[in-house]
This record gives C-alpha cells, structure tokens and sequence, in this order.
C-alpha cells in the first residue's frame, strides 16, 4: 500500500508540477521553445489579457523537440522548430493545421517569410524569427580579416574557436566550405564534410551550445561559428565583436510556430499565436532575444542602426545564394551515421 501511495503522490506532483499552480478551471497552455528565445514576461501579459496561463519549457536542438513530440507523454500546445524540421513533422503528420481566421494578426507578417518550401501554402506554421549562420569574433584577439569557412581549418587559431553542437549546422559549415550544398543527399560529399571536420577536431576548443555567448564574452573563446542572433547579442554590448557572413555561402533559417498534433488547447493556442504577431509584443520579443523579426510592423519599432549589419538586418545582396535546410527524409540516417563518426574520433 505505501509503495502505491508513494506513486500516486509521485504522479500527483509530476502533474502540478507540468501544470503550475493553475487554477482549476483555468487553461494551461503548453509551449516548447528553444532557451532563452522568448521574453517570459509576456506570458503575464497573455494571462492578463486572457486568462490562459503558460507552462514554459525548453529544448537544444530540432532534434531533441521532434523526438520529444514524437514519442509522446507530454501534450504540448505550442511548439517553434525551424524550417526542415516543420517540413519532417509536416509529412509525418505531426501538426495541427491552422486555422487563420482566429490568427488577425497574421497579416502583419511579412510576406517575404510566407509561402516558403518547408510549408508552400503556410498551412500549418507562422513564421517567428530569421536569421543566419555565420562567424562571431573578437577583433581584439583575432588577426583577420575572417571571410571564409575555411578560416576555421587554419592552425593559426587552433584552441580559439567553437563549432556548434547541432548536427545540421556543423556538418553544414563543411559542406559549404568544400562548395557543396547543404541539403546534399550524395554520399561522397558527406563523406569529404566528414572528413574534413575530423580534421578540424584538433584545432577545436569545443562544440558549444546555449553558453557560447559566455565563453565569447570572458574570452574563453575568440571566436564562434553562431546563430546571428547570438552575435547580435555579443556585438551590441560588445563592440569588439564582428559578425562575418562567410564568402562560400551558409544558411538562411525561418523559424515558426506550430501546433503539436493532439493539442490539447487548439483554441488557446490560436490565441498565443495571435499574440505574438501583435506589433508590441513582436517588439518585446525581437527586443529580448536579438533575432530578426518577421513581422513587417514590428520591424518600424526595430532601432534603425541595426539594419544593414551582417547580424540583424543584413542587404539582401549579402545573403543571396543562402540556402534553407530542407527535409532529407530518411536519408537523415547518413547525417546521422555521418555525425555519429565525427563525435567519436
């Protein structure tokens, strides 16, 4: 009896603790982010404004959400992948479809970021932020100039530097530096990616994720292959720090919210996504995170000194021939195989 009593109190507090200290009648909305992506003190607003309370959490990488969602046990709300990972979901039949006449604001995206390959008739997702990839450094300690993904394979700056611990994106850098394309489904340029980033292993300080801004910003790192929202931060506070969008090309990335098939809060989640295409709040957001804002309103309230720099509102000229991660279906099993390798030499 005390071991059942034990469980059903383990169980209990597993629920409060998903849950909140919601009211019982009150609707809990759950949202599944990428960390620090989004300004928390909205969520009293939203509440405010609605009633609806917010239940936060985080993921690291595309990876680790989908196969969260995709396994099941936590009903999520609200989730904010990037574009081939919506593309995936979208085939596996994992959203919801929205529902645009209970999204208003929505005509205050711009519709540079609609219609996109990952969701041609935006069906199912809102786009919420873009950006680049690109190199952070510290001109302090950096003899440049850094132009080129193949500055990250010089021994010069052995020990100064990190890669990002994301799968798509660190084999992505060696793809574009060998001049192929990111989204390739041909073994033997995966095979030359992989190769070459074993060889870079050495010269590596380390494969980083959510703390490079501080390892950038003590010095414990001179330079970093980022999101540009990433180096927005670091460069605004930081004057030292310089954003390169490499010669070879990179990735342009949309990220967007989605609805989880099976929520369980369709209404309410229509709701959220409304609100975070209202202007103000868009601002608060674009304001807190550093990253570049698809809502065409939003963008009137944006400084106007970050645009036309490399890290926040970059000429288009800048980034044209910069590709959007596609989908590689099953073939994702070699990038898998092929990382797989790389992390363990």
């Amino acid at each position: 009896m005390r071991k059942g009593f034990i469980l059903v109190v383990s169980l209990l507090a597993a629920v409060l603790a998903f849950t909140g200290c919601a009211k019982d009648d009150q609707v809990v909305l759950n949202v599944y982010n990428w960390g620090d992506y989004i300004d928390e003190d909205i969520f009293d607003t939203f509440e405010e404004e609605t009633g609806i309370k917010v239940n936060y959490e985080t993921f690291s990488t595309n990876e680790e959400m989908y196969t969260k969602i995709k396994n099941g046990g936590t009903k999520y709300d609200i989730a904010i992948p990037s574009d081939y990972m919506i593309e995936k979901m979208i085939r596996e039949d994992m959203l919801e479809k929205l529902d645009m006449s209970k999204i208003p604001n929505y005509a205050n995206i711009s519709d540079e970021y609609k219609n996109l390959s990952f969701d041609p008739d935006n069906a199912y997702s809102v786009p919420y932020f873009w950006g680049t990839v690109g190199i952070v450094y510290n001109t302090d300690l950096i003899d440049g100039p850094i132009t080129s993904w193949a500055n990250l394979w010089d021994p010069q700056y052995a020990g100064m530097f990190t890669m990002v611990d994301s799968q798509r994106d660190s084999i992505m850098v060696a793809l574009k530096m060998l001049g192929y394309s990111m989204n390739t489904k041909n073994l033997d340029e995966l095979e030359q990616a992989k190769e070459a980033l074993i060889q870079q292993k050495p010269l590596v300080l380390a494969y980083a994720g959510d703390n490079v801004k501080d390892m950038l910003i003590s010095e414990e790192a001179a330079m970093a292959v980022v999101w540009s929202g990433e180096a927005s931060a670091v460069i605004q506070e930081y004057p030292q720090f310089d954003y390169v969008l490499p010669e070879e090309g990179s990735n342009l990335w949309v990220d967007s919210i989605v609805i989880p098939k099976g929520a369980e809060h369709i209404d309410a989640a229509h709701q959220f996504i409304d609100f975070l295409c209202r202007a103000d709040i868009g601002f608060k957001n674009a304001d807190y995170v550093g990253y570049s804002t698809c809502n065409t309103e939003t963008l009137k309230m944006i400084d106007p000194s970050l645009y036309d720099t490399t890290y926040a509102y970059p000429k288009p000229e800048w980034i044209e021939g910069f590709e959007i991660f596609e989908d590689p279906g099953d073939f994702v099993s070699e990038y898998d195989r092929i990382w797989t390798e790389i992390k363990a030499n």
